[in-house]
């Protein structure tokens, strides 16, 4: 086969096959991995492509991009006070499990730490396109929204603290890079509204692509991989919109969506071409079996008792929120990734992570009766307005809908619970 007929193949292979398999269940970025697993064990280091890693980092840089534009701050603010409870309880957890694995792992605090924020870091992208099939009602989906959001925002900074702590200068000088980086792009994207977008009408776009993924090479030569910056520079265009509207408009948001649904299945796929023979040992399957049937259960816990006695929820409400917040795929996918280049874990560790991160990513599409579509891109399906439910009061009006800058109402993604007006 030429070159190209390859290619096409592969994309319709990426882009097909793990939709149509959606039907049973099985999530769409699982059956990327696979594929990638397949090529690897059948194809061996000719699996590796450069174009397809390419095509990875323009996935995985557009899909954080498109969840930093998923933040709310409002929303954020509504709930302030459970989330901040919510995420001194989980810093506690990351603490303990990185302690654990320090002490009795046999890993370096930094490789620990890592590994703390691999298992317990929910896949925000995922779980929040998720949550419109998985039947939870309008306080539960908010708060299993903004949880998710909280905790990746908590992830992030602490990813960037561990991969930096163990040298001083280097650590300064990075954290001056992203100050600066944070007070250049808003400047960058009001010199490009101001003086590029007004004379190229529908390039707004374009614009915050190009931003992203500037920001997201910028961070990777931090050392601190493409997904901080790609998730700041979504995040700080989404506090832009009250200047400039168009650039996190929600045309731009689906516009952003949809790119990112073409290029991510490649980053899933070129993860699986990267996993090394060791990794589909028996060791590896004890291994990912023993830390799921540990792990798991204490973060569904944690949540269940937190959600009990903070709000008195039934049982019933507490564990379906718990359970929306299991999967941890991309972070999961990511951080072993890292961890196998940077602190060269073995080969059966980074199986088991991989392993683990497929059974929290299924555990919800099994354990909810109502059929999801589980691509990590696809958009919640709305109710026209004579179908909308009645609007609530009381605690439920943490949820409602908030308003446009011109004043119209409408249904935010981040907020995943606001409701028509």
């Amino acid at each position: 086969m030429n070159q190209e007929l390859i290619y096409l193949a592969l994309i319709f292979g990426l882009l097909v096959i793990p939709r149509a398999l959606q039907r049973f269940k099985l999530p769409a970025p699982l059956t990327c991995l696979v594929l990638g697993i397949a090529a690897m064990l059948w194809l061996g280091e000719r699996s590796h492509d450069g174009v397809v890693a390419l095509l990875a980092t323009l996935g995985i840089s557009s899909l954080f991009l498109f969840a930093g534009l998923e933040v709310d701050l409002r929303a954020l603010r509504r709930g302030f006070w459970p989330l901040l409870s919510h995420l001194l309880i989980r810093s506690a957890t990351l603490f303990g499990a990185g302690w654990l694995a320090w002490r009795y792992g046999g890993l370096s605090w930094q490789a620990a730490g890592l590994l703390a924020l691999a298992l317990l870091t929910p896949s925000t992208g995922f779980i929040i396109d998720t949550l419109g099939r998985l039947g939870l009602d309008e306080q539960e989906r908010f708060w299993v929204t903004n949880k998710a959001i909280a905790g990746e925002l908590l992830a992030l900074a602490a990813l960037f603290l561990v991969l930096q702590a163990d040298q001083p200068m280097k650590m300064a000088i990075s954290s001056s890079i992203l100050i600066a980086l944070l007070v250049g792009l808003p400047l960058l994207f009001i010199a490009l509204g101001r003086w590029v977008a007004p004379h190229a009408p529908g390039s707004e776009f374009s614009l915050l692509v190009m931003v992203g993924l500037i920001a997201a090479f910028t961070t990777y030569k931090l050392g601190v991989y493409y997904l901080v910056g790609a998730f700041v520079a979504g995040l700080i265009a989404r506090l832009l919109r009250q200047k400039m509207p168009r650039l996190a408009s929600d045309e731009n948001l689906h516009a952003v969506r949809l790119f990112a649904t073409f290029f991510v299945p490649f980053y899933f796929f070129n993860v699986g071409t990267k996993v090394p023979a060791g990794a589909l040992s028996w060791e590896a399957l004890g291994l990912g079996l023993l830390i799921t049937l540990a792990i798991l259960p204490l973060r569904i816990g944690v949540i269940w008792v937190q959600r009990r006695l903070m709000f008195g929820e039934d049982m019933r409400s507490s564990l379906r929120v718990s359970l929306a917040l299991t999967p941890t795929l991309i972070f999961t996918l990511v951080l072993a990734g890292i961890l196998r280049e940077r602190f060269h874990i073995p080969d059966a560790l980074f199986g088991a992570l991989l392993l683990y991160a497929a059974l929290t990513t299924l555990l919800p599409s099994l354990v909810f009766r109502t059929p999801f579509d589980v691509d990590p891109m696809a958009a919640p399906e709305t109710l026209p307005p004579e179908m909308a439910p009645p609007a609530t009061t009381g605690a439920v009006a943490l949820a409602q809908a908030s308003a446009d800058a011109d004043g119209a109402a409408h249904v935010t993604d981040a907020d995943a619970g606001t409701r028509p007006v």
